[in-house]
Order: C-alpha cells, then structure tokens, then sequence
C-alpha cells in the first residue's frame, strides 16, 4: 500500500507542484502577482470548446488567456503579458530569477501584449500555439503610487499527449492488482499452516 501512495505523488501532475504564479485555490486558479491577485483561466474554443484551463493546455491551436483582476488596485495600474518558449534549465519549476538569467526577453518572446489599464478588470488575451512544448507565461504590473514593478512567472506545456491520465490509472490498476494477489497468496499460505 506504501508503494501505491508513493507512486500516486510521484505521478502527480506537475502543474500542482511548479514554481509558478498560478495556483489552484480551491476550484478556481488563482494568478499571484506579488500581492495582487487575479483569477486566470485559459480556453481553447477551437477544439476544446468552454473546457477551462489552469496551465497545460492539451492542443495546439487558438487559445484565450483571460485574467479577471480579483486586487481592485489591478485595475489602476498598466498589465502586460508576455508568452515566452521555455528554454531554461528549471522546466516546469521556473521562477523569475530563471527567466532573467536568460537575459533580454525580446528575442525569446512570441507574444507580447503592451502594458494597458483594464478599467472593466480583465484581461484578455489571444495567441495561436503552432507548435507543442514548454512555454513561460510573464505578467508584469506596475504598482499604484511608485515605480515599483511586480511578476507573475508561470511555466506551462502545450499540446502534451493525453495519454499520463491513463497510465497513472493503469499503474493504480496493476498495483492494486499486484497488493491483492499477494494478500491472497499470502492468506493460503496462512491457511495452510494452520491446518
């Protein structure tokens, strides 16, 4: 039984484990841009229709990332947001301090919306994926009264295989298959002995 707890949290999806600034909060995402916050949602309405997305996204193709601004504070300050192929070391794991290491972010960025003031308190934004892999999301917000400026860094992968699911379930199965027959085996052994 230790195996099988093991097994589930080494198979857990990464997405509840990165580094980054989106998070589940209870059913809802939750983006954090250092004390602001906003919920984000990303859909895929060509193929996936009205499915809501955290992080990874299954397909290539449109996607519409919408931040509906939760901090009021949002709303009076420029947002901007960058997308950005994910070639650091870190992965799935990659904060801020990864990202700057890569140096200037214009010959990396393949999307870049220009900082803008969001009175109605969302964003949204519409970029075509073309290709699968490792992507990094940038929000930036500035901050009400000083030059201060806040990140949100938050890795995600785009057209991954949906196959994980299945053989996370697969596994379960076979260890759970593996678990009862060595408690029946075990049971006619004892029986065994007894007799």
């Amino acid at each position: 039984m230790r195996c099988l707890v093991l097994l589930i949290l080494l198979l857990l999806p990464c997405q509840l484990l990165a580094g980054g600034g989106v998070v589940m909060e209870g059913e809802r995402c939750t983006m954090h841009i250092d004390f602001y916050s906003a919920r984000f949602t990303a859909y895929q309405p060509n193929t996936q229709g009205n499915q809501e997305y955290c992080e990874d996204l299954p397909d290539i193709g449109l996607t519409l990332f919408v931040l509906d601004y939760l901090h009021p504070s949002l709303k009076e300050v420029p947002v901007d947001f960058r997308i950005i192929k994910n070639t650091t070391d870190q992965g799935r794991f990659a904060v801020w301090e990864d990202v700057a290491k890569l140096g200037g972010l214009q010959p990396l960025t393949l999307f870049y919306q220009a900082p803008s003031i969001e009175g109605d308190a969302s964003l949204q934004i519409e970029y075509q994926f073309t290709e699968p892999g490792e992507y990094i999301g940038i929000v930036t917000a500035g901050h009400p009264s000083s030059e201060q400026v806040y990140r949100s860094v938050f890795p995600f992968a785009v057209g991954r295989p949906r196959y994980q699911a299945a053989l996370l379930a697969l596994a379960i199965l076979g260890i759970l298959a593996l678990y009862g027959w060595r408690r029946q085996v075990a049971s006619k052994r004892n029986s065994g002995v007894s007799s």
